[in-house]
């Protein structure tokens, strides 16, 4: 285990240097990169230059399952992933894929950065992961080929892709939806080859993998926000000295300050550029969405996530 860790933790040109690679899916052009960036810069800076950052962006290490699962056996120091594929490992992210838990975004926001947004990053231990921190990702709604989706009625039997989340894939079928899980990285073809009738994202997302070109239609719905989650392998933070811990998570809440600060405006322009393009972006009735799957909700409330879900809801 430790030489599987010494080959994504080593030492740079210079022995006194440790290097930390860092995979994610994303383009290089997309905020959480730029974040990412940042954070390498500060880690450095802090360090006094005996840390660096090395990142690996656009799936290069593989797909976010693939790159949780290098964290778990310390063959990968960092990654950013979506918290939907972690409720495989860790049943607590399924919260996040719960539609229209948050009530808006200051809501989001307060739960993250409270004592239960802790406590969802600290339930990760259990499958080897730290979690040390959250970028936003915006709000999901729909996207389509063929036909605009305005209300509940029109996902019926559309084939829509997800990510890998037992959740997710409930709530589509509540909506009368077809879920379908399909990797990020082959999605625009599925799209534009039909495999799949439409997907959810935020509209950065959206824009930057140039989806907009195959699926004309985009609903602000906003059924779920789904926050990325910065995880760090469990093996690889218990090699670290504390000092060198706290720089780590220093330079991480610097970097979740930044990427938050720039998501709004890269949002903006997401929809100004995919409108400009001819996308159709419709404003959703959010409460005939709120109905169709609010059987869903008095049922989650009702199983293990039962007592969080009301902590949530207490939130102020």
């Amino acid at each position: 285990m430790a030489l599987m860790t010494l080959l994504l933790v080593s030492c740079g040109a210079q022995q006194d240097v440790m290097v930390l690679r860092v995979g994610h899916s994303l383009d290089p052009s997309h905020t959480v990169h730029k974040a990412m960036l940042k954070m390498g810069e500060r880690l450095q800076q802090l360090s006094g230059g005996t840390m660096a950052i090395e990142l690996y962006p656009s799936g290069q290490l593989g797909s976010e399952r693939e790159l949780i699962e290098l964290l778990q056996i310390g063959s990968l120091a960092m990654t950013k992933v979506s918290a939907s594929p972690l409720e495989g490992f860790v049943p607590t992210m399924k919260l996040f894929n719960i539609p229209y838990l948050f009530r808006d975004q200051e809501h989001f926001f307060k739960v993250l950065d409270s004592d239960i947004g802790r406590d969802i990053l600290a339930s990760l231990k259990s499958a080897q992961l730290l979690g040390l921190g959250y970028y936003d990702a915006g709000s999901r709604s729909f996207y389509t080929t063929k036909k605009p989706v305005v209300t509940p009625a029109d996902l019926a039997s559309v084939k829509i892709r997800v990510q890998e989340s037992q959740a997710a894939m409930a709530m589509i079928r509540a909506l009368g939806g077809n879920p379908t899980p399909i990797s990020w990285g082959e999605l625009y073809t599925a799209l534009q080859q039909g495999v799949v009738d439409g997907a959810e994202n935020n509209p950065p997302s959206f824009y930057l993998s140039r989806h907009y070109e195959v699926a004309p239609y985009y609903i602000l719905d906003e059924h779920t926000s789904v926050p990325d989650v910065i995880l760090i392998s469990r093996y690889v933070w218990e090699r670290l000295s504390e000092q060198q811990q706290a720089w780590l998570q220093q330079a991480v809440d610097e970097s979740v300050d930044f990427q938050r600060a720039q998501w709004q405006l890269d949002t903006e322009a997401a929809l100004a550029a995919v409108q400009e393009a001819g996308v159709q972006v419709i404003s959703a009735d959010k409460s005939q969405f709120k109905q169709q799957v609010s059987g869903l909700i008095n049922e989650l409330k009702a199983g293990e996530l039962g007592a969080m879900i009301q902590r949530i809801e207490e939130v102020q």
